[in-house]
């Protein structure tokens, strides 16, 4: 940037919600950040994360060289030449002597916020080869990809609530007061409820905590965690039990609903009551309000995802949205139609070939894998076990699994025993103290950014292109770079290889695909290179009919406008229709009534939460995010601390481990219910994140069971842990 102060716009790449940003940029230095009042989504909204990507930029333990570990067991600085030559000396040794399954890769959160990861991953994986592949999707969201793909056609055809139009919102596990909405994006959730109510509407929300989001609805009704899918089909059963199902103008357009009807016919609300916790006439009351809504959408996220029901309870999510004929209409469930195009926009029309699940289980326990990923909860006993296909060598790519996955301690102990592992990351962390080469990812502030993941399921149509706010830091590798750098090591090519020849080979691929010509294509988005290349062209090729140069003329971004129905085209299941009773959910009803049989559980039982000045685990070494009244503690109900003779600090025990952690009394919780937050932890030798340690807290995830999973998922479950509570 010049010497004087200037004004560069950015969207926010810190959570799902897209907030425009406005940041003063003097001489190379970043300023004050703060809303984008012209952002064309946002409005000028921005939370207390946004502001901080000045503190992240210039945080001193963000790595800025790569690392390697030496013969005395450390972690020296090394140059890039140095790290890549001692991957290739590493890793092809052992993919040669025990196979290419031999690597397991983990992606994580990271990546979906990240242009460059999200476009060039898919190039490492596959010159890996490998098919232990694991990502932070089967922790909190695989259930709702899964039950997207069979509803829909496509894992990432998630309808999402229509907030601005919509006359009757009914939430459940999820707290957008705190999280700013999660596989529904758009800015300013909390204003966009409010919206709700300010225009006479109606908002219930359903969670074992009162929440922010409780708090500001019309109702809140408690539920006994991990019990979703039991509550949400008891209000299918009472639709088709008092007539109240009208799947107007989606009536040509849905198949299996008298299948639905059956598998319904053995929940009627008595049934649950005391499984859920919610008695029958209240259950009978939210079916036939939700039934007589004007319009209304049902929204479940990650408290409906990560329990032992997460794909049944996913998918009668969208049941109820599709019976009250809510689905893909204005104030309802409707689907996005991002600019960059997408599965639903691409192939043709109205059909596909839909998912398939099951082609591949897990090597020890025979867990299913789901869209070319194995569950999350095997990776441990993968590394652990010996044989044929024992992972022996580990790449992670942004992603902190030894505080975000079940079981921690375990899979601590197993990345401790891998032969070789090397980590693409910002911090030296609680996972990446483990690896022997470890590659700084660049600033944020540093390239561009568009958020192609998130766009495809916005609660608007938008477009927004960010470019790099600042130069790159010296001795810095782009990301994409440094991918194709990997993946080329990775088939045997070497570490010498110049990625732009690799890049150059994708983009013409890209081009031949999309039915162009080649060579006039590259002509067309030349001087362009790396994601901006690729970027471009998947917005030429997309449904407006945009390109990077048309976003670049917009910097606050393009209003494509609100979302339009859009079935059946965006449809791509093998019939074209709605499929609402596809076998894999109808098989797993009878361990949905086996749950019923037995009954309420006894005892305490863990739930997570969420903090607006917290994403997952890695924004815990800002200091203005964590500073103030601690927050990693057991937040219990009054009655429950009097009656088990809590103080200050309690134990909490379960089948994986015990933590000691502070006691916080609020009757907000469930009686029966405890909270941890989860991403605490950080006070593991090696860690090398100053204020993360001095704000450590409990690692939430030591409590969370690797052998609790949905069986249909295999999405771990982390609502609903039963543990024991007592005095410390």
């Amino acid at each position: 940037m010049g010497s004087m102060s200037e004004l560069a716009y950015r969207t926010c790449p810190l959570c799902e919600a897209t907030c425009g940003l406005e940041i003063e940029v003097d001489d190379g230095v970043v300023g004050r950040i703060r809303g984008d009042r012209a952002d064309v989504f946002s409005h000028g909204f921005i939370c207390p994360k946004g502001s901080t990507l000045k503190q992240l930029h210039e945080d001193p333990d963000r790595l800025g060289t790569p690392l390697v570990r030496g013969s005395d067991g450390e972690l020296h600085p090394a140059s890039w030449e140095e790290a890549f030559a001692e991957i290739e000396r590493r890793l092809l040794p052992l993919m040669e002597e025990h196979g290419r399954d031999a690597v397991a890769v983990y992606l994580g959160n990271p990546n979906a916020h990240n242009l460059s990861s999200l476009l060039y991953n898919r190039f490492l994986l596959r010159a890996l080869g490998t098919a232990n592949i694991y990502s932070a999707s089967t922790i909190d969201q695989r259930p709702k990809e899964i039950s997207a793909g069979l509803l829909f056609g496509t894992s990432i055809s998630f309808a999402v609530p229509d907030l601005d139009r919509t006359d009757h919102l009914l939430v459940l596990g999820a707290n957008p007061f705190e999280s700013n909405g999660s596989l529904a994006t758009a800015p300013d959730w909390p204003g966009r409820l409010r919206g709700i109510i300010e225009r006479g509407g109606r908002i219930v929300v359903v969670d074992p905590k009162r929440t922010k989001t409780a708090e500001e609805a019309s109702e809140h009704v408690p539920i006994r965690p991990g019990s979703d899918a039991l509550l949400l089909m008891a209000m299918v059963h009472v639709l088709f039990d008092e007539g109240l199902v009208d799947l107007g103008q989606l009536e040509p357009l849905v198949v299996g609903v008298e299948e639905v009807r059956a598998a319904a016919a053995g929940f009627p609300p008595e049934s649950v009551a005391a499984v859920t916790g919610i008695d029958a006439a209240t259950t009978r009351r939210l079916a036939r309000e939700l039934a007589a809504a004007p319009t209304a959408a049902v929204y479940g996220r990650i408290g409906t995802c990560t329990q032992e029901f997460g794909t049944l309870a996913s998918w009668l999510v969208d049941v109820l949205n599709v019976l009250t004929g809510n689905l893909d209409r204005p104030g309802g469930a409707m689907f996005a139609k991002p600019a960059t195009g997408g599965p639903t926009t691409s192939g043709a029309p109205g059909s596909g070939r839909g998912i398939s699940l099951g082609r591949r289980t897990s090597r020890v326990s025979g867990v299913a894998g789901s869209l070319g990923e194995l569950p999350v909860v095997c990776l441990a006993e993968e590394i652990e076990t010996p044989g044929e296909g024992q992972v022996r060598a580990l790449v992670t790519v942004g992603g902190n699994p030894a505080l975000s996955a079940p079981n921690s301690d375990r899979l601590q102990g197993a990345f401790a025993s891998l032969s070789f592992m090397v980590s693409l990351d910002l911090y030296l962390n609680e996972t990446t103290r483990h690896a022997d080469v470890i590659l700084p990812a660049p600033s944020a502030l540093t390239k561009g950014h568009y958020d192609i993941a998130f766009y495809q399921f916005a609660l608007r149509n938008v477009a927004n292109y960010s470019p790099p706010v600042l130069a790159p830091e010296p001795g810095a590798m782009e990301e994409w770079q440094v991918l194709l750098t990997l993946a080329s090591i990775a088939q045997g090519d070497g570490a010498d290889v110049d990625p732009a020849v690799f890049d150059e080979q994708v983009i013409r691929g890209m081009a031949e695909r999309s039915g162009l010509d080649p060579d006039k294509t590259l002509a067309d988005l030349a001087p362009r290179v790396g994601p901006e290349r690729m970027l471009d062209l998947m917005l030429r090729t997309g449904p407006y009919a945009l390109s990077l140069d048309d976003l670049l003329a917009s910097p606050h971004g393009i209003d494509l406008g609100p979302l339009e129905p859009r079935l059946p085209d965006a449809l791509r299941t093998p019939s074209g229709k709605v499929e609402l009773a596809a076998e894999p959910f109808l098989a797993d009803v009878p361990r949905l009534h086996a749950a019923l049989e037995r009954g309420a559980t006894g005892g305490f039982v863990l739930i997570g939460r969420r903090h607006l000045r917290s994403n997952n685990s890695w924004m815990h070494n800002v200091n203005v995010l964590v500073k103030g009244k601690e927050r990693c503690t057991l937040q219990v109900h009054p009655d429950d601390a009097e009656r088990l003779g809590l103080g200050a600090v309690a134990k909490v025990s379960s089948r994986t481990g015990t933590v000691l952690v502070p006691v916080e009394r609020t009757d907000s919780m469930m009686s029966g219910v405890v909270s941890l937050p989860h991403g605490w932890g950080h006070d593991l030798p090696g860690v090398q994140m100053e204020v993360a340690r001095a704000n450590a807290g409990v690692n939430s995830n030591i409590l969370a069971d690797d052998q609790l999973f949905d069986a249909l998922s295999g999405n771990a479950v982390l609502n609903g842990i039963p543990v024991e509570v007592v005095p410390a």
